[in-house]
C-alpha cells in the first residue's frame, strides 16, 4: 500500500473515531447486559473504500478493548476486527455491484464477531450466558450497527468522494472524481 500523509491521517482518524465511539459507553460496549452497544462497528464498512481502514480498525478496537482489562478481548477481540476488515476489503475489490458489495462486505464484521466474541467472553470469565445465546445476541447487535449505521456511512463517504472532497478521495491532487456505470471513480477533465 502506498503511504501518503493523507492515508496516514485518515487511518488515524478512523482509529480515533472507533475509540471515541466505543470507550465512553463502557460496559455497554462490551456486551455486559447481553448485547453490545457499539456504534463504532459502523466504521467496519470503510475498508470497502480505504485499505488504510484495515490497520486503523484493528488499532482502534485494540485501544478501545484495553478498557476491559480482559487479555482475551484485547488480543483475540481486536484480531476479529482485523480479520473482518481484511475480508470486507477483499469483498470490496471483488464485487462491483453496490448492494451486493454492502451485503457481503457487512457480513464479515457481523459473522466474525458473532462467532468469536462469545468465546472471548467465556475465556475471559465475563460471559453472561451460554455460547449460543451470546452468538445470537452479537449477531443481532452487530447487524444493527454494521447495516443500520454502516450503510448510510458508506453512501455518505461515496457522495463526498464523488464531490471531490480531498479528505475522502484517493487522488493526491484532490481533483473531482466522477463515477461511471460500474461504480468506479475516475478523474474528470
Amino acid at each position: 500500500m502506498k503511504r501518503s500523509t493523507k492515508t496516514l491521517c485518515r487511518a488515524g482518524v478512523i482509529a480515533a473515531l472507533y475509540v471515541v465511539l466505543t470507550w465512553p459507553l463502557g460496559a455497554l460496549a462490551f456486551g455486559t447486559l447481553g448485547f453490545q452497544i457499539r456504534p463504532a462497528e459502523a466504521l467496519t464498512m470503510l475498508p470497502l473504500f480505504y485499505p488504510e481502514a484495515i490497520p486503523a480498525l484493528y488499532a482502534g478496537c485494540l485501544i478501545a478493548n484495553i478498557i476491559t482489562g480482559n487479555a482475551w478481548d484485547i488480543g483475540l477481540g481486536s484480531l476479529c476486527s482485523l480479520v473482518a476488515a481484511l475480508l470486507t476489503f477483499a469483498a470490496g475489490k471483488l464485487i462491483k455491484n453496490t448492494p451486493l458489495k454492502l451485503i457481503v462486505g457487512g457480513l464479515f464484521p457481523v459473522l466474525v464477531n458473532a462467532f468469536v466474541i462469545p468465546l472471548v467472553l467465556l475465556l475471559g470469565g465475563s460471559a453472561y450466558a451460554g455460547y449460543w445465546f451470546m452468538f445470537a445476541s452479537l449477531l443481532v447487535t452487530q447487524a444493527v450497527w454494521v447495516y443500520a449505521l454502516g450503510v448510510p456511512l458508506y453512501f455518505g463517504v461515496r457522495s463526498l468522494r464523488a464531490k471531490g472532497i480531498t479528505a475522502f478521495t484517493d487522488n493526491v491532487s484532490g481533483e473531482r472524481l466522477s463515477q461511471n456505470a460500474t461504480g468506479v471513480h475516475r478523474k474528470e477533465n
